[in-house]
């Protein structure tokens, strides 16, 4: 497996990665439980990415609210914008850095299709999850995804678990290697 090598918060049973300058705080996390949630473990141990998806009590559907729960900035939370291709009628996931506002025109150049705005009922049946809590994985049908170049300013990214109340950190290379996705300038 491949480690992330940072500091880990010891849960008791399990201990979980945070980058170091957490690693001296303490969060209101516990390891994962709600069945999406593990599903997004399992698949993260089946790629070899050596982390951990960990919960709050509170919902974390934003980025603001993410990174407020975890301790870091808003621009290391990894979040998931989806657009519904107008052609293609396929989903249209941006991983992107928390504090930028994706621009459905680079990202429809980059496609080579147009996009529409995709609703809570699109979004569920297409990845398979509820709006905040999008993972980058683990999607329920095929999905286009590109993932935001601004990620890999950061040493370690928060993304979501499956649910709005579960998130995972990894390094933005583990992010690429992990979807396949290409980096792309989709900022505003």
């Amino acid at each position: 497996m491949r480690s992330l090598g940072v500091p880990r918060l010891n849960l008791g049973y399990q201990s979980i990665a945070l980058p170091s300058p957490l690693s001296s705080r303490l969060f209101p996390m516990k390891p994962a439980e709600h069945p999406t949630a593990l599903r997004t473990s399992q698949l993260l141990r089946e790629a070899g990415i050596d982390t951990h998806v960990v919960e709050f009590e509170q919902p974390t559907r934003t980025s603001v609210e993410a990174a407020a729960a975890i301790g870091c900035s808003v621009a290391e939370i990894a979040k998931s914008i989806v657009f519904r291709g107008k052609t293609s009628g396929q989903a249209v996931v941006v991983v992107a850095s928390g504090d930028n506002r994706v621009s459905e025109t680079k990202v429809a150049a980059k496609l080579g299709e147009p996009l529409a705005r995709a609703d809570a009922d699109f979004v569920r049946t297409a990845t398979g999850y509820v709006i905040g809590g999008v993972a980058p994985i683990g999607h329920s049908q095929p999905v286009k995804l590109l993932l935001d170049e601004d990620l890999q300013r950061y040493e370690t990214v928060w993304a979501a678990a499956g649910t709005p109340f579960s998130v995972f950190p990894l390094k933005p290379d583990q992010l690429r290697s992990l979807t396949g996705a290409d980096w792309a300038d989709v900022r505003v």
